[in-house]
């Protein structure tokens, strides 16, 4: 069903006749009619009573008059919805991020995405590992993941990369080098966040912790309270635990960093965001 059939349908209902309808259109008269008698076709039914010198809305044309109306107030809130969402003011954008970038980089770029487009709600996800990013978003569960590089069979864009450093309490602090041999980091009891999954790989396997913890704001408390040393980037260190001596490792530990998200076109909210990072 054409919706200019509707429109003109219930035009001719409300100025009482097809020529003051296709007057009221800025369209032909025989264009109106036409379109009365392939909507008429295509419901099956006589809307107009033409027997007379004007048209009679039938027993189905008046039962036709309110669905018609709903369907084109509903047709003028889509559009109106959807041009909203073209134009950044309203929607919705869904991010998987692995746990250690939802707290860094994450809360910079969404809080500028917000200043600028406060109409989108973001919403972020942890599916738990790198590998498991990379399926949400092959899946359509999310359309963009911030993770680590490199991936296959999605597109990416890369954000650079973060140093990874051993936040370590003064206590076990004294007389280590900067930067510190890994080997070294053997000697230091470690916390290990479960969720960082990432650091983990980095990090040697002759090292094992002697805490380890689900929530990475517990790691970070645990290393501020001298419980242990532990592996994290270094802006997110210097941020969240002041005062708290940050070694670099030899060798140096880089994780690659970007956006991933399915081939093909892009909702302007998460093309937006690609832009922003």
């Amino acid at each position: 069903m054409d919706l200019r059939q509707v429109e003109y349908f219930l035009a001719v209902v409300d100025h009482g006749g097809v020529t003051r309808a296709a007057e009221a259109l800025f369209v032909a008269q025989p264009s109106v009619s036409q379109a009365l008698r392939v909507l008429e076709r295509e419901l099956a039914a006589e809307l107009f009573d033409r027997g007379g010198r004007r048209l009679v809305l039938t027993e189905a044309g008046r039962s036709f008059v309110g669905p018609a109306r709903r369907l084109l107030d509903d047709a003028r809130l889509a559009k109106a919805t959807a041009s909203r969402v073209g134009e950044l003011r309203s929607g919705r954008l869904t991010i998987a991020a692995l746990a250690t970038l939802a707290v860094d980089p994450l809360p910079a770029l969404a809080g500028e995405f917000h200043r600028r487009h406060p109409g989108v709600l973001l919403s972020v996800t942890d599916p738990g590992s790198p590998d498991d990013v990379v399926t949400e978003v092959k899946r359509g569960h999310c359309e963009l993941g911030l993770t680590e590089l490199p991936v296959t069979g999605v597109e990416q864009r890369g954000l650079g990369s973060q140093e990874i450093v051993l936040a370590v309490p003064a206590a076990f602090a004294a007389g280590l080098p900067d930067p510190v041999p890994l080997a070294a980091a053997a000697s230091l009891p470690l916390v290990l966040g479960l969720a960082d999954a990432t650091i983990r790989k980095l990090i040697p396997e002759t090292l094992h912790p002697v805490v380890e913890c689900a929530h990475p704001e517990g790691v970070r408390q645990l290393v501020a309270h001298g419980a242990g040393a532990a592996f994290l980037p270094r802006t997110l260190a210097e941020r969240e635990l002041p005062g708290v001596p940050l070694l670099a490792t030899e060798p140096a530990i880089r994780l690659e960093i970007g956006l991933i998200f399915r081939p093909g076109p892009l909702s302007p909210a998460a093309a937006a965001f690609i832009e922003l990072a």
